[in-house]
This record gives structure tokens, C-alpha cells and sequence, in this order.
């Protein structure tokens, strides 16, 4: 039996839990040079909500469609996590292989691995041959010198996060801050946006930093120490609107973005537009100056650097990046671990409104 957790693609927070007969039960069951895999666990963040929401945009459905005979509307998210392979016909890689990458909140998946390396592979099936490179890339753990499966919950948690997070820091310093003397981060309390608050306290080059968040999660916010400044939705006129400024929006929201760049004015230099953590409010707010405001997407930015620094290149410098940032993250982060597809079901519509802890990351466990 194959279970899916699959999402309605027009109204994101109504699921259901469809189940399969698995399509055979041996080898003969797969295509030649296929696997078969059993996802072990995964991670869940509002970085899925943002797979969803934008979903039909950037190609996330395209991954994993839904299985039944009423799958027609119906959608299953990304998420980031571990499996096994169960089955094989692919001799370059075998039953036992343990791999990192994209897989479906479902208890199996069928792959077509391609260019097999020594520590990673692409699934090359068909339907992912245009989609991004980054996400149809697989890491083969148990190769990866020094590989601990004690990091397994922050690799799978945070890894696909704070990725974003490098690029983003890496594009602004690329782009010369934009002209900036600070840079605002909307959302700050995003685990994204605390990798990107990393990376701009490590660089002394950076300009200062001011954090917007919920008046839930400021007294947190501040504990980080990570930012210079931090100030609630409520309070955007204490931010100093003098200084030329970058704004990193990991929210979404319309509102809070409208009244920010009325704010700032011609002092507001750039705006780049990254999550959607308030994608119930993701409308456009008045006063939005669109000429200087940009969608960022991670996959573009990793394929420009992997061009320009080549794969291992940028694995080096990632992965030291991820490994500081990881660390530093054991500090405040909470791991909740969640019993199966059905536990991700119970707690799917908290996600989805935004009412988790800002310091808890959720583990699915099959």
C-alpha cells in the first residue's frame, strides 16, 4: 500500500490522505533502471506552504503528481528528507542506498536515477527533465566522507532553507548591497531569514540590519542577537527611513510591504521577495514601488554560481556555511517529531495559518 499526503491546488489548506495499492511487490514491478524508494522521514516548514502557494507559478506540482482516478485538482507538496531504496534495477545503485533530497510527503517513490556520481544522482524522470537541476539532485549519504546520521533532523530541516538563505546573501553583497546602509529583513523570525541574519553577522562588509516581525515572536527575535534592530508590524515608524535601505520579504504580505515602501521612499533601494509566510495576505498593498522590487528564486542564483564557481566549488563553500549555520541553529531550535502521514495531517492547517512556534521544527517520521 502507497499512502500520499496530497493538497487541493485552489485552496491549499484542505487535504486528505490517499492510498494506493503499490504498483507491484518485486522488481518486475519497475521499469528498467529504475528504483524504488521508502521515504524514512522529512522535514515540514512554512517553506512547503510556499511550494504550494506558489505552485502552478514555479512548477512545484510538477514534481510528484498526485496518484487516483480523482487526482484533477489535486497536488502533492515538496518537502525535504530521507529514503531508502527498497528496490532495484539499477545496478550503479543498490537496495540499502540511503539518500538526501526531494521527495513526496508519501511512504514511496519511484525514481529513474541518472548521471550517478560517487556522492550524488538525478532522478531523470521524464516529467522533472525541465525542472530545476537543484531539486532533481540527489545526495548519496552513506558516501559523504564523515556522513553522521546524528545530523540527519537539522540536515533535512534547515539545509533547504538556509541554501536559500546563502544565495540571498551572496546576491546582495554580488549587487553591492544595493547602494544600502541597512537591510531590512520582513518576516525575521522564518528560520530563512535567521540563516540570512547569519550570514550578514559573520560579514563585516554588511550594512546594519533591522528585523520586523510579529509581537509574538520580537522578545524571541531579539534573544537571537542577531540583528541590530528589531521592531514589530505595529511599530515601522521606528525604523530610521533616512537610510537608503534593501528590504528581504520572507512574508508575503501585501499590507505590511505597502506600508514599508511608503515609508522609505526613495530611500527604499530594493525590495527582493523570497517566501510567502503570510500567503493569506499575499495581495498587493498600495504604495508598493514594483519598478524596484524582484522575485528571488534560489535555483537561478545556485545555477549561476555552480557556472561560475562549478559544482564543487559551490558544494564547498555551502556546506561549510551549512555546517556553522546548523550548529549555531542547535542554540534555539526545538525539534517536534510528528508520527506519520497522519500526524502531518493533524497539524497541516497549523502551518498553514502560521501557528507554530517560530523556534519549533517539525519532523515527520514514517
Amino acid at each position: 500500500m502507497i499512502r500520499e499526503f496530497q493538497v487541493r491546488r485552489d485552496d491549499i489548506e484542505k487535504s486528505r490522505l490517499f492510498e494506493t495499492a503499490a504498483s507491484g511487490a518485486d522488481n518486475d514491478s519497475l521499469a528498467d533502471g529504475a528504483i524504488r524508494v521508502k521515504v524514512e522521514r522529512f522535514s515540514f516548514t512554512a517553506n512547503n506552504v510556499t511550494y504550494a502557494v506558489a505552485g502552478d507559478q514555479l512548477g512545484y506540482w510538477q514534481f510528484f503528481p498526485a496518484s487516483g482516478d480523482d487526482a484533477d485538482g489535486w497536488g502533492i507538496i515538496p518537502v525535504w528528507g530521507f529514503a531508502e531504496v527498497t528496490e532495484s534495477n539499477c545496478t550503479d545503485v543498490p537496495v540499502g542506498e540511503r539518500l538526501f533530497g526531494y521527495f513526496p510527503p508519501a511512504t514511496h517513490l519511484d525514481m529513474m536515477p541518472a548521471h550517478v556520481a560517487e556522492y550524488r544522482l538525478v532522478d531523470g524522470a521524464l516529467h522533472r527533465a525541465k525542472l530545476p537541476a537543484g531539486y532533481n539532485t540527489y545526495y548519496r549519504v552513506r558516501a559523504e566522507p564523515g556522513y553522521d546520521p546524528a545530523n540527519d533532523n537539522e540536515r533535512m530541516l534547515l539545509w533547504p532553507l538556509h541554501i536559500t538563505s546563502f544565495c540571498l546573501w551572496d546576491a546582495l553583497k554580488d549587487n553591492g548591497w544595493y547602494g544600502a546602509e541597512q537591510v531590512i529583513v520582513v518576516s525575521a523570525s522564518s528560520k530563512t531569514s535567521i540563516g540570512l541574519a547569519y550570514a550578514l553577522d559573520d560579514d563585516d562588509s554588511a550594512p546594519r540590519t533591522v528585523a520586523i516581525t510579529s509581537q509574538r515572536n520580537l522578545e524571541f527575535v531579539k534573544r537571537l542577537g542577531l540583528y541590530d534592530e528589531s521592531v514589530s508590524y505595529e511599530s515601522l515608524v521606528e525604523i530610521d527611513a533616512r537610510l537608503p535601505t534593501a528590504i528581504v520579504d520572507m512574508s508575503g504580505n501585501g499590507e505590511v510591504l505597502g506600508r514599508l515602501h511608503t515609508l522609505l521612499g526613495d530611500n527604499m533601494k530594493r525590495c527582493i521577495n523570497v517566501g510567502l509566510t503570510h500567503w493569506e495576505e499575499s495581495e498587493p498593498g498600495g504604495g508598493i514601488i514594483t519598478e524596484r522590487s524582484e522575485f528571488f528564486f534560489a535555483p537561478t542564483h545556485i545555477q549561476k554560481r555552480m557556472q561560475e564557481w562549478g559544482p564543487e566549488g559551490f558544494a564547498e563553500r555551502t556546506s561549510s556555511f551549512m555546517q556553522e549555520t546548523a550548529l549555531k541553529s542547535r542554540g534555539w531550535l526545538k525539534l517536534k517529531k510528528i508520527n506519520g502521514l497522519d500526524g502531518l495531517a493533524d497539524i497541516y492547517k497549523d502551518v498553514c495559518e502560521g501557528r507554530l512556534a517560530a523556534d519549533q521544527g517539525l519532523i515527520v517520521e514514517l
